[in-house]
């Protein structure tokens, strides 16, 4: 099952996909192992510029030949971030002020650092044509689907449920991710909450693939050869792994971060808005508890992660508290087994029998 449509479509020789982590997880490192070891390699740009993009992109290349995703996020503020105002800093500060206040740091000011916008971001897509544009949180517009075409820039849009793989289908995308609620980072749902779309990866798999032609990529809850072979056989044609890449020495996460995946604490996730003010899977720890239930009271994405980076909980890539730190994980941590990519894969080739 190792050759098939997928793998035809984006010239790759196993049905493997590497998440595309945001937050600064990503790496050119992990990136080209992947790619080079014939799965497809992906780097999430969502907290680069365009000019940064670019730069990622020639590194990526000066290190491999082979085919690699870029990723960006289609919905990137949330419509309150437009209105939120200095008073609302106040209240969200007023509930976060003992955690400062624990580990010293500075309040942000007001008005909050702006983040790099899709739109520009598209820009660089179009400059450096990878091979395969992948999104999550919606629908590139028929013109930015159609400049795609145009440049031979394959398109993998991500759904959390049925009716969000038809409406990628109808757009005119070229293959889709079915992310369950397994899945560690954001849930990126967009047609209704991600609260109502929690779909579990093995529910969700057959669905979408009863309900589309193009391609279908299973992501959520595979972190050994015994999840893709099960992805498989409900008729994903591949796979997306994040957690178990996220695991090894070459992807940009924290050491801290990868270390904690090795242990008990691997067991136990949980949905937050804690971190970013968007509904997200990771490790339970002291924050996402003691915070659970003021959930709605965070400010929104992208503005909650400027405030709670203030205490180091985010991005990934800085060592920090880990009680206080955003720890993206799937349901599938406690399965990770390798910290080196290329073993990685290679096992899974092995178990596979590919």
């Amino acid at each position: 099952m190792k050759g098939n449509r997928f793998t035809e479509l984006v010239d790759i020789a196993y049905p493997i996909v590497q998440g595309p982590f945001g937050g600064r997880a990503s790496s050119v490192a992990l990136t080209q192992v992947v790619s080079e070891m014939g799965g497809l390699g992906s780097y999430g740009c969502q907290p680069h510029s365009a000019s940064e993009i670019i730069e990622i992109a020639g590194k990526i290349r000066e290190q491999t030949d082979k085919p690699f995703n870029l990723n960006l996020w289609v919905n990137d503020y949330d419509d309150a971030a437009h209105t939120f105002s200095s008073s609302d800093l106040d209240r969200v500060l007023s509930i976060l002020k003992p955690y400062f206040d624990e580990v010293g740091a500075e309040f942000p000011t007001y008005p909050l650092p702006q983040a790099p916008r899709y739109a520009d971001q598209l820009e660089a897509i179009f400059a450096v044509k990878p091979r395969v544009f992948s999104f999550v949180y919606g629908i590139p517009s028929f013109d930015v689907l159609e400049q795609c075409r145009r440049l031979n820039i394959l398109t993998l849009g991500t759904a959390t449920t049925v009716d969000e793989a038809i409406a990628l289908e109808n757009a005119g995308v070229d293959a889709i991710v079915a992310s369950g609620a397994d899945a560690g980072g954001h849930r990126v749902s967009f047609l209704e909450t991600p609260e109502n779309s929690l779909v579990g990866t093995f529910s969700l798999i057959p669905q979408v693939a009863d309900a589309v032609k193009i391609p279908v990529v299973a992501a959520g809850g595979i972190s050994d050869a015994r999840g893709v072979g099960a992805a498989l056989q409900l008729g994903a044609d591949a796979v997306q792994i994040g957690t178990a890449f996220l695991a090894t020495q070459e992807s940009g996460t924290s050491q801290g971060h990868k270390d904690i995946l090795f242990t008990d604490k691997a067991k136990y996730t949980t949905l937050t808005k804690v971190f970013t003010g968007r509904l997200s899977r990771g490790l339970a720890n002291r924050l996402t508890e003691e915070l659970k239930n003021y959930q709605e009271d965070m400010a929104p994405y992208p503005l909650q992660g400027k405030i709670i980076g203030k205490l180091g909980a985010y991005p990934a890539n800085i060592d920090s508290n880990p009680e206080l730190k955003s720890l993206w994980a799937g349901q599938a941590a406690a399965l990770v087994r390798h910290r080196d990519a290329r073993t990685f894969i290679t096992e899974l080739i092995k178990d596979l029998n590919w």
